[in-house]
């Protein structure tokens, strides 16, 4: 059972419109390493895996959910007050041509969203070492993110987001001596 409080996992703030940035930010909204795509593939993986690390793939699961709403909202508040130029300028006017500033699952050259981003692969180990590299991948987009701007604010949510993203691939990390462990002891490979 999930409790959702009406809050951001960690408050979002901008100091300053910025489109261009919002388009880089959709890499982590719709992108194949992005959130929706870690949360899915977290949730789907649950299902071929030993009770003793299922738990985790939920919690981290939901947790990048609660790290697409963050996404959503730093992209919101970098467009709200973007006129149709500036929109136009940071390469969004096709986007605001057919969906005005609603979000779209798409990555920050404007590719949408697709199933084919989810790896399962059904065996733990394999999937477990899948999720340490999104992770992985996710921090490093983070990073980058984070030199692209100079708003210090935005940079504090962006860093609070790669920062999870190593504990998530620590977590995944100890999932997988937990899998070893258990393998070596019933002698499975």
């Amino acid at each position: 059972m999930w409790i959702y409080e009406k809050k951001l996992q960690y408050p979002v703030r901008v100091s300053k419109c910025d489109p261009m940035m919002a388009k880089f930010l959709r890499e982590q909204y719709g992108g194949a390493d992005g959130e929706l795509s870690a949360a899915l593939r977290y949730f789907n993986q649950r299902y071929s895996i030993p009770d003793k690390v299922i738990g985790l793939l939920t919690d981290i699961g939901t947790e990048e959910l609660a790290h697409l709403e963050m996404i959503a909202t730093m992209i919101f508040k970098l467009t709200k007050d973007a006129d149709v130029e500036q929109l136009k300028a940071s390469g969004l006017g096709a986007h605001y041509a057919a969906h005005d500033r609603a979000l779209q699952y798409k990555d920050a050259s404007g590719v949408p969203w697709t199933a084919a981003y989810i790896q399962a692969k059904g065996d733990p180990l394999a999937d477990l070492y899948e999720d340490i590299a999104a992770e992985e991948k996710a921090r490093a987009t983070y990073q980058w993110l984070i030199d692209l701007t100079d708003d210090v604010d935005l940079q504090d949510g962006l860093k609070f987001l790669r920062e999870r993203e190593i504990v998530h691939s620590m977590r995944f990390r100890e999932a997988v001596e937990i899998i070893k462990a258990d393998r070596e002891q019933k002698k499975i490979f």
